[in-house]
């Protein structure tokens, strides 16, 4: 009878140890913070190329540069960049959703993933790639510099712009707007939202250059020579520009630059780059569209 009793107590004893780590296993993962939704295994895992694919539509932030993105009178975008972005979704079976953006809203629309990727002619940098991951370079462009002719007319050369009453004009949060501060570091950096504000700023007198992207400076020399003057043969710097996406996204880079491959092996890119950027007949066909 003792010897029951022992062996009925050692049982009771067992089950009390068991149950009470049972209840505070329990507790502990009622307590413990459960993961958001967007850290999940399976979101983490949702590519951009997937969700892409899965909607049927690729959403593109681009920004007006001519011949970049430009917007005819009746409101359609054409330009080297929607080109590219045409054919890019064409060749993923998909539909491009083009986005018009400020340049100093660009990367932060993709960063709060409002967009897909980033299709603007943007210039591949060591400071950019620490926020979005670059693509191989798909176009090489310059920047180049104009002046307004009647305000640099006794000017010597381009040191003579880099003077404390001198004005130039820079897109802002652009390349440029960087090598302008660079090059003319005495001069005044006023800098607009676009690139028509900064055309028209150097065509009005209202600053004495304007640095930008060619063949942006080029293509205003020529309209207005007898306002504007390009005073350089060679441009400042070269640049070289990709598609930009967000970071963690391994799959869409990899489409991108196979991409970018092919359309080089075929010439795609060379022809489309050199029907905006080494010709004017896009002009004429624009002058002809309905």
């Amino acid at each position: 009878m003792n010897t029951l009793r022992l062996l009925f107590t050692v049982l009771s004893f067992v089950a009390a140890v068991i149950s009470s780590f049972l209840f505070a296993g329990s507790l502990a993962q009622a307590e413990a913070p459960r993961p958001s939704p967007a850290h999940t295994p399976q979101a983490a895992n949702t590519s951009t190329l997937d969700t892409v694919l899965e909607q049927g539509i690729l959403r593109v932030g681009v920004s007006l540069f001519t011949p970049w993105t430009m917007k005819t009178p009746d409101g359609r975008l054409v330009g080297f960049e929607i080109d590219v972005a045409k054919q890019l979704a064409k060749d993923l079976g998909v539909t491009p959703d083009f986005q018009v953006l400020d340049w100093d809203n660009i990367i932060p629309a993709l960063l709060n993933r409002d967009i897909d990727i980033i299709i603007a002619g943007i210039v591949i940098t060591p400071q950019r790639a620490l926020k979005v991951n670059f693509s191989r370079a798909y176009h090489s462009s310059g920047i180049g510099l104009v002046t307004n002719t009647s305000l640099t007319r006794s000017f010597k050369g381009p040191n003579d712009l880099n003077r404390p009453d001198v004005l130039l004009a820079s897109v802002s949060g652009t390349i440029s707007e960087d090598l302008a501060r660079r090059l003319f570091p005495k001069a005044t950096i006023k800098t607009f939202s676009s690139s028509e504000e900064s055309l028209q700023a150097v065509m009005k007198g209202t600053v004495h250059g304007y640095v930008e992207h060619e063949p942006i400076t080029t293509f205003l020399a020529l309209d207005h020579p007898e306002l504007v003057d390009e005073p350089l043969t060679k441009p400042l710097l070269e640049t070289k520009a990709g598609f930009a996406v967000n970071k963690g996204d391994p799959d869409f880079l990899n489409f991108l630059n196979a991409w970018i491959i092919a359309h080089e092996a075929d010439t795609w890119l060379a022809s489309a780059h050199k029907y905006w950027f080494e010709s004017l007949e896009w002009r004429k066909d624009l002058a002809k569209a309905p």
